[in-house]
């Protein structure tokens, strides 16, 4: 049995509003009923700004883009960034831009922001966790090979820790969920003060 306190309001709906699998993945862990609204945002941010306040910022944006076309539904929007030297690392452009981030991240520390949105009947919460990841040392020719494999070309960082990204990590500090792109503890946490269950 699930030992989130969440549950759904009597006829109220969740709307993921995101396309990410993982992230649908997580949710349905939850044991949460669902539904998926992807949207397109402006993910441009001020100049500057650190990537732990930028995934909330985003994060706000998705579900606020979500909310005004279902307003009587729970909204839960996130948005992932790796961190390294207070500098983001975003989804690779190429196969040449993700090895050159896995490189960088290779014998490491960084961090991982994931934000978090909640919106329901204009009561909105927005915020994040951060989980610090520690790669092994790793040379050119393994970032190769895993880059070719396909994994990292959709994923912050270059890497997806659930997968065979998993194999470059050394350990973790913080919530493995967060890594993945959504902060199952903090979702529940959120949901349970948006809508007032102690």
């Amino acid at each position: 049995m699930s030992d989130y306190r969440f549950h759904l309001l009597q006829g109220a709906s969740l709307i993921l509003a995101s396309a990410s699998p993982r992230r649908r993945e997580l949710l349905s862990a939850m044991g949460l009923t669902f539904s998926v609204c992807p949207c397109d945002v402006d993910e441009s941010v001020p100049q500057g700004m650190h990537p732990a306040e930028a995934v909330v910022l985003l994060a706000r944006r998705k579900a606020e883009a979500v909310a005004a076309l279902h307003p009587d539904a729970i909204i839960l929007a996130s948005d992932t960034l790796v961190e390294i030297d207070a500098l983001p690392l975003g989804k690779p452009q190429d196969k040449g831009d993700a090895v050159r981030t896995l490189m960088r991240l290779s014998g490491n520390e960084h961090r991982v922001h994931s934000g978090v949105a909640v919106i329901y009947r204009g009561r909105a919460l927005a915020e994040k966790d951060t989980t610090r990841v520690f790669m092994r040392p790793f040379d050119e020719e393994e970032a190769r090979a895993y880059v070719q494999t396909g994994e990292p070309m959709d994923k912050a960082g270059a890497y997806g820790i659930q997968g065979l990204g998993g194999r470059l990590v050394d350990r973790i500090e913080g919530c493995y969920d967060t890594v993945v792109g959504l902060p199952t503890r903090l979702v529940d946490d959120m949901l349970c003060r948006l809508v007032e269950i102690s």
